[in-house]
């Protein structure tokens, strides 16, 4: 499910939830060149083999900032602004990573509207995110996500 709106209609879709996005795998790859973007090579990431006889984990790690950056692909999936002629990333209000991504798992993210304000030009969401493990017991990521979305100017 996705839902496609407009500026003016999303403040109508408040506390609705938008959609739920595409499956997304964490390959050993990606949590790899994230170590090396983000200079965090702390070994239950990268270290394959260390991390199965070590970690008690099982094996190796997605990074907990790599599952955050996954909401932009993630969580622009389940939503749509046509008229907006820009977006931007404003913050977060609140992350919490309850559970560990292992390397290989699928990941997806369900975005509900949790707010919507006025600013000039546009209009300032905050969408509660949350991201799923594919057979996990309970989310890998909860972030209340706030952005900007702006319109063609007057």
């Amino acid at each position: 499910m996705t839902t496609t709106t407009t500026i003016a209609d999303l403040p109508g879709l408040k506390g609705t939830e938008l959609g739920t996005s595409d499956w997304y795998e964490i390959t050993q790859e990606a949590v790899n060149t994230f170590a090396d973007a983000t200079g965090d090579h702390q070994w239950i990431h990268i270290d394959v083999e260390r991390a199965k006889a070590e970690s008690p984990f099982g094996g190796p790690i997605a990074h907990g900032f790599l599952t955050l950056s996954l909401l932009v692909p993630l969580a622009t999936q389940t939503y749509t602004i046509t008229d907006a002629v820009m977006g931007v990333n404003y913050g977060l209000n609140k992350v919490r990573f309850p559970a560990p991504v292992p390397v290989g798992s699928r990941v997806r993210a369900t975005a509900t509207l949790a707010n919507v304000e006025e600013v000039a030009g546009g209009v300032q969401n905050t969408l509660s995110v949350v991201i799923e493990r594919e057979g996990g017991d309970k989310p890998v990521c909860i972030a209340e996500w706030v952005t900007r979305a702006y319109g063609q100017p007057a």
